[in-house]
């Protein structure tokens, strides 16, 4: 499972459409719904959040409306809370390191999978999901990459 800190503008189509699907599993894990995943090292930073359900509606939201950028159609009605106005988003931390972590692992991916996005990659800067705020800081704890 990899719940990327990076903005889903970042991702190919199929790291979006694996975005979507494993934030609706790690969704169904934090609503108690399923017993698979539950100690998985991505819910973490969403289970130290106030609301974690709140903080996983609002990330499924940003992924679902890069979705919608794109003219994909993914099912909204999965997501269990509405969308947030954006004034009472929740808003979590990730560090820089976490970033450029997750910056150099896509950049592998898509190189092997998907070379027009590599390209379109290539001299870009990693922008975060708009759920995350960066911070200094080191690779997070919970990362097994």
């Amino acid at each position: 499972m990899r719940i990327w800190s990076l903005h889903p503008g970042h991702l190919d189509r199929a790291g979006l459409v694996a975005c979507w699907r494993e934030t609706l599993l790690a969704q169904a894990v934090l609503a108690g719904r399923t017993r698979g995943y539950r100690s998985h090292p991505q819910l973490h930073r969403f289970r130290e959040a106030a609301d974690p359900l709140a903080a996983i509606t609002a990330y499924l939201h940003g992924v679902a409306d890069e979705a919608d950028r794109r003219g994909y159609r993914f099912d909204r009605s999965r997501v269990d809370l509405p969308a947030p106005a954006p004034e009472h988003a929740p808003r979590l931390a990730v560090t820089d390191g976490q970033l450029a972590l997750e910056w150099r692992h896509l950049g592998a991916k898509l190189a092997a999978r998907s070379p027009e996005d590599a390209a379109r990659w290539h001299g870009t800067e990693p922008t975060p999901h708009p759920l995350f705020v960066v911070e200094p800081g080191p690779v997070a704890p919970w990362e097994r990459a």
